[in-house]
């Protein structure tokens, strides 16, 4: 057989590191149905016209075709690369049954041929939370909708992470404004503030966009403003300019930063960075970019925003909020660093030893006893001397033993400690953080919710 090579940007996670992925994704799952939002799964396929950008084909789309399809058959089917792409036509699909506003999670991996890279990865798990209304959706469901994914990030055993709000009304507003003609292009020139001097993207403005020299000005001011609370309002009517888009748009953005910093905490930041603009022919109100300190490396980890096109079938349309959360990007190179990682690689918290092998039906009896008040065990795979099965125990992370006695009574050991005690099958139960396996987090001395559950 020849040797196996792997694949670039489709990561496979080891037991302990898949344990991590899957705590992360139930804390996740637990705080979305805490706030209301009901779970859907969508198929992994779109027809390749859906999955289009624009009319045109995206060269990262994988196709889906049947091996022995006609060699001149077009691929229709294409792989998801994003988990509103599917969302938008679930809606469209099934709005007869659906109640609006729907509040829907989804966790599901996507599909992206691109170049793979620390935190960009050809196969990926993405975390998404919207909302979605018919016609209408009250700005409200903005603030509900972020504070959502504040809450959600907040229960997680990473590093600080940082919420960076912007609003576009805000930015077309402020460029209306001032009297700037392309207010796209503009936003376009701008965003290049992270990769280029302020004079020359001042420049860029000038000859790109058709705008003055003080309106560059301008422009750069209001990029430069990044505050952790509402003073941002003062700031930008401090500029001089004057638009009703512009003060519709600051009044959404300071609701938005406070109504998320009154549930953030001290494990999330919470900004508005008036430099955000993302997705410039698809978002229309609020914007967000999730950060994680220490990783900024990997740009950001999470990102959404107000649509108010998610959907329409020519008569309805479907205005729609949410927020998306990196999954793959965030958890594999914190794994990869050692930041996070699994306490045991088995979901088993005991292992039934066996004293010989006639001795198996009682130890499968008091693995079925354990198993019926949901405590995980395994019996042993062979007799041995116990020594030998309870380091067989500690390889594999199990952190009780269980020994039948010959007089048909019990003992169990916590291998960690050594203390041994008597104990019955029908009651025994271990301490609640060993009953699963849970994170490993390096990533602050602070104690997390999820590493006890």
């Amino acid at each position: 057989m020849s040797k196996i090579r792997p694949l670039s940007g489709f990561p496979e996670l080891l037991p302990a590191q898949r344990a991590v992925e899957r705590e992360v994704i139930a804390s996740l799952s637990r705080t979305f149905e805490l706030h209301g939002f009901a779970n859907i799964e969508t198929r992994v396929v779109e027809p390749i016209e859906r999955l289009a950008k624009g009319g045109e084909i995206d060269k990262e789309i994988y196709v889906l075709q049947r091996i022995a399809a006609d060699a001149d058959a077009k691929a229709e089917l294409g792989l998801h690369f994003d988990l509103t792409v599917p969302f938008a036509r679930y809606v469209l699909e099934h709005a007869g049954h659906l109640e609006f506003p729907f509040r829907r999670f989804q966790v599901q991996p996507a599909w992206r041929g691109e170049r793979p890279q620390e935190g960009r990865y050809r196969q990926f798990t993405q975390a998404d939370v919207d909302v979605v209304g018919r016609d209408e959706l009250p700005f409200h469901h903005d603030v509900e909708v972020m504070s959502v994914m504040v809450d959600a990030l907040a229960r997680l055993p990473i590093p600080r992470v940082s919420f960076q709000f912007n609003n576009r009304k805000l930015i077309q507003g402020f460029y209306r404004g001032l009297g700037i003609a392309d207010v796209t292009e503009a936003i376009r020139v701008i965003d290049k503030l992270d990769k280029l001097p302020a004079d020359e993207v001042a420049r860029m403005l000038v000859e790109r966009v058709g705008a003055t020299s003080e309106q560059a000005q301008r422009c750069l001011e209001l990029a430069t403003i990044r505050v952790e609370d509402a003073s941002f309002v003062e700031q930008v009517r401090a500029l001089g300019v004057t638009d009703e888009l512009l003060d519709q748009g600051l009044e959404e953005l300071a609701a938005v930063v406070e109504g998320c910093r009154a549930v953030a905490g001290d494990r999330v930041g919470v900004e508005a960075n008036l430099r955000i603009a993302r997705g410039l022919d698809y978002y229309t109100g609020t914007v967000v970019e999730i950060f994680m300190e220490g990783y900024e490396r990997l740009k950001s980890v999470g990102g959404g925003g107000r649509y108010d096109a998610l959907a329409s079938d020519g008569r309805t349309t479907y205005p729609g909020v949410g927020v998306s959360f990196g999954v793959s990007r965030t958890i594999v190179p914190l794994i990869a660093d050692g930041v996070l990682a699994g306490s045991r690689a088995v979901p088993s918290a005991v292992l039934v030893a066996l004293n010989t092998e006639d001795d198996r039906e009682a130890s499968t009896r008091v693995a079925a006893a354990l198993r019926s008040r949901e405590i995980a065990c395994e019996v042993a795979p062979a007799p041995a001397k116990f020594g030998k099965q309870i380091r067989l125990a500690e390889r594999r992370g199990i952190p009780f033993v269980w020994f039948v006695q010959d007089d048909s009574t019990h003992q169990v050991k916590d291998i960690r400690t050594g203390e041994q005690v008597d104990a019955d099958p029908a009651t025994w139960t271990p301490p609640e953080a060993d009953l699963r396996p849970t994170i490993i987090s390096t990533a602050s001395t602070t104690s997390h919710p999820e590493e006890n559950q």
